[in-house]
């Protein structure tokens, strides 16, 4: 599943593909993890201020955790 696949809030999108292609484009574990970790703290952030709503914050959790794994696959 990609975010474009996902109905978020006018402004949020772009930041959210931004976020989804750093992780799928990591060259190596350290930066895989810290795309995931910024991906992580950007959901919880939305869903913390309510600007979103729980299952879209779950859908874009498992959205960058399964490119996340993919990638993580990829680089192994």
């Amino acid at each position: 599943m990609s975010v474009t696949q996902i109905s978020l809030p006018k402004g949020v999108g772009p930041h959210a593909e931004k976020l989804f292609d750093a992780i799928t484009q990591a060259s190596t574990v350290e930066e895989l993890n810290r795309a995931g970790g910024k991906a992580e703290g950007f959901v919880l952030g939305l869903e913390s201020t309510k600007a979103i709503k729980s299952q879209i914050a779950e859908s874009l959790y498992v959205a960058y955790d399964d490119a996340a794994t993919q990638r993580a696959t990829e680089l192994a």
